[in-house]
């Protein structure tokens, strides 16, 4: 009897375990089967663009791609009329040019009157040192609203930082520029385009913690503002 019980002790164990691998095989079927829509609503939603009235200025952000997204779109929004002038800001690459000097010359390309474009060179070294020397020029500017335009990938990050380092009662608003290398719809299938995505989730996180450690040590974002630090070479 001992022996009965034991044996159909273990049977039940055995179609217990064949049971559990059947629903993990099940799982991973279905997950492979809706990965694509997955992925897709993933980079999407990770993608934003706010509604865009009429602002004080346009930002274009510098480290423009190839095909020149960025500043496509910045001229795209001018010609609409949705601001007055155009900011090409981007970091000095040698002592009299750099990639504010790019991005000027794809808006003038593409419709936007030089008198019209204020090219503005820094020397930062992520999204966040930019906003910071961006901030210190909407405060001199008396700016009350702007439009920052960045790459789509880069749209929410660069929106949580300009609102937490921009002057109180500054309206910020961000525009999604289409990227060449970047397609929400089939992002997974390109290295650069996993690669591009999977370090903004990265530096989302790192901006995320860096920026609520000042807020605890009540250290200021906006250090560029309220410091005088050096003044970034300002062309109008």
């Amino acid at each position: 009897m001992k022996q009965g019980h034991s044996n159909q002790g273990e049977l039940g164990g055995i179609v217990l375990n064949l049971i559990v691998l059947l629903g993990i095989v099940i799982f991973c079927t279905v997950l492979y089967l809706v990965r694509r829509p997955i992925l897709r609503f993933a980079a999407e939603e990770w993608v934003v663009e706010d509604s865009l009235d009429k602002a004080d200025a346009l930002i274009v952000l510098g480290d423009d791609n190839f095909y020149a997204d960025r500043a496509t779109r910045g001229a795209q929004l001018f010609r609409e009329g949705k601001s007055p002038v155009v900011v090409a800001s981007g970091r000095r690459l040698r002592p009299n040019a750099g990639v504010a000097e790019l991005i000027e010359h794809d808006l003038f390309e593409r419709g936007v009157p030089k008198d019209k474009i204020v090219r503005f060179v820094h020397d930062a070294d992520s999204t966040l040192e930019e906003a910071q020397a961006l901030a210190k020029l909407a405060k001199e500017k008396k700016w009350h609203s702007v439009i920052v335009v960045t790459s789509n990938f880069h749209t929410r990050r660069a929106r949580y930082i300009f609102r937490r380092v921009f002057p109180q009662g500054m309206e910020v608003r961000v525009a999604s520029a289409r990227d060449g290398d970047f397609d929400p719809e089939h992002w997974w299938e390109k290295r650069k385009s996993i690669k591009e995505l999977t370090q903004e989730f990265t530096e989302m996180a790192v901006t995320i913690w860096g920026l609520r450690e000042k807020k605890e040590t009540g250290e200021t974002t906006q250090s560029v503002v309220e410091l005088g630090g050096p003044i970034p070479q300002l062309v109008v």
